[in-house]
């Protein structure tokens, strides 16, 4: 049985594609890469194309993590469908989900950190504040990324 999840935030520039590439990571660790698809989008169509922001690749770079080929994209109706989890960064772009979600959608929505043990709810958007607000992204996203790992695993 495989699984697939999409994480999204708000221009796919920052918080989900650092979370698609932590996740890909822990996967390939745990050799579970080929049975989980992973993808990230925005809910915003800003920066559609893009490149994650330079600060972000900068600090995911700090740790080993390379996401230079990926590009942003906006969530699609058809993501609903074709994920069984899809996973929000925080409130505002969990609301902004739930509002789209067609009746027939298949997929699960909620919030990333929910699977982490931080006690945080939400991951802050780093884009318009200082450097150390990359770092402390990327610890909420390895804490929530392996407690995603964990309950995945009792899936499958």
């Amino acid at each position: 049985m495989s699984v697939s999840v999409l994480f999204v935030c708000l221009g796919n520039i920052c918080r989900s594609p650092t979370a698609e590439v932590v996740f890909r990571e822990q996967l390939r660790r745990a050799g579970l890469d080929s049975e989980i698809e992973l993808d990230s989008a925005g809910t915003g169509d800003w920066h559609i194309g893009r490149a994650p922001d330079p600060r972000t690749q900068a600090a995911a770079a700090r740790r080993g993590y390379d996401m230079s080929d990926l590009r942003a994209r906006q969530v699609s109706p058809a993501d609903f469908h074709r994920y069984d989890l899809i996973l929000a960064m925080d409130n505002a772009n969990l609301a902004d989900l739930e509002a789209m979600q067609p009746d027939q959608g298949r997929a699960s929505l909620g919030r990333f950190l929910d699977y982490g043990h931080s006690g945080v709810q939400e991951v802050p958007d780093p884009y318009y504040g200082g450097e150390d607000g990359f770092d402390t992204v990327l610890d909420l996203i390895e804490d929530g990324a392996a407690g995603l790992l964990a309950r995945l695993r009792e899936r499958l």
